[in-house]
């Protein structure tokens, strides 16, 4: 007989000790987002005096998966939470919710990692938030994967969609225009990957309907969409025992949404009407191992978007981040280290600030 339904407990516990020579919106201190950097001082969120030392559990995980036999194969499931608290919950130590998927045969459906992006090119690092030009989104979706074997995957999904959209200038002639975001279909994405003993390389793409109404109008008019479109190529290459260079190269219109950090969607053009902004993401990390006790990660990431003619003077225009560090594992279980970590933004108007830390982090595995 074959074996009935289990549950596997897993996950971490977490501490980061930082010291921040520089500093950051304060609500994302536990983290280095470039985005969050203040450059306009006073008035930026995080101006002040430099130097601050926080202490974090917020990296602290713990997930469920489930396993269940079916007549139509292996119902698998994930359920899996951390501390990090976003959105209304920014700045709080509080449960997040990470996956929440399920996957029978072909078809899944849930919160899982974006079929446009690659988890696995995310670099052997311990600031939490990671390389900003990564395409890095967990989304709820519905996801088919015809191709899933040894050789490779190719997978396509309906994901949830939204429109990151940067008024500018126009709030500032009207305050009282209240013009929201709007999404009427669906994302589209996909993606192929080719594996072997080299490594992988994977080829993405996405198509987007980003969109606006303006709310405070009767019918929300004027109202409409833009075709947003993205490419995403990604890659692995083994090196040695454990080595490993991790690579990508995103391009877009509208894909802002889909980026680690920093970016809109939508801009105000010369007539004050939103147009799609185009996004450069790329991030280039080496992770090497000393022995199997000892490891270093180094590379740089970077995010640029072209600006749109109403943006306001201080409209994100590139941000740049890089880690170094060397880390300890004593054991499976365990792992301790130090990590170097700087990032720097820069505004439509030319203006930039960068920010430079020291993370100690000690990390207890469970499952």
């Amino acid at each position: 007989e074959g074996e009935g339904p289990r549950l596997d407990l897993y996950g971490f516990i977490m501490l980061d000790a930082i010291y921040d020579f520089d500093k950051v919106d304060p609500a994302w201190e536990d983290t280095l987002r470039p985005s969050r950097i203040p450059v306009n001082c006073p008035g930026d969120a995080g101006c002040g005096a430099d130097g601050n030392m926080i202490f974090s559990v917020r990296q602290t995980r713990f997930g469920i998966k489930g396993f269940v036999p079916t007549g139509l194969g292996e119902l698998t499931t994930i359920l899996e939470f951390e501390l990090f608290g976003v959105g209304d919950d920014e700045g709080q130590t509080t449960p997040r919710l990470r996956h929440a998927w399920a996957e029978l045969g072909q078809l899944g459906a849930g919160q899982t990692w974006s079929a446009f992006m690659d988890p696995a090119v995310f670099p052997n690092t311990i600031d939490y938030w990671g390389p900003s030009g990564m395409i890095f989104l967990r989304n709820p979706q519905i996801r088919w994967t015809p191709i899933r074997d040894d050789n490779g995957e190719l997978a396509i999904a309906l994901e949830s969609p939204g429109s990151a959209l940067d008024t500018g200038k126009l709030q500032e002639i009207d305050p009282s225009l209240d013009v929201d975001p709007r999404t009427v279909f669906p994302d589209l994405s996909a993606h192929w990957r080719t594996t072997g003993d080299w490594g992988h390389f994977q080829l993405a793409g996405i198509l987007r309907s980003v969109g606006w109404e303006v709310a405070s109008n009767p019918k929300g008019e004027p109202n409409g969409e833009e075709l947003g479109w993205g490419l995403n190529a990604s890659a692995v290459l083994n090196f040695f025992d454990k080595d490993a260079l991790r690579m990508q190269l995103a391009y877009g219109e509208g894909i802002a949404s889909y980026i680690n950090d920093g970016g809109s969607d939508l801009g105000p053009d010369n007539n004050f009407r939103p147009e799609v902004l185009p996004l450069l993401g790329w991030l280039v990390y080496y992770d090497h191992y000393w022995s199997d006790q000892w490891s270093t990660s180094l590379g740089w990431s970077m995010v640029d978007q072209d600006n749109s003619h109403n943006q306001s003077d201080d409209a994100f225009h590139q941000s740049q981040y890089g880690n170094l560090n060397l880390l300890y594992y004593p054991t499976n279980d365990v792992m301790i280290g130090g990590e170097l970590v700087h990032g720097k933004l820069e505004h439509k108007d030319g203006s930039s600030a960068t920010d430079t830390r020291l993370q100690m982090s000690l990390k207890y595995y469970f499952d």
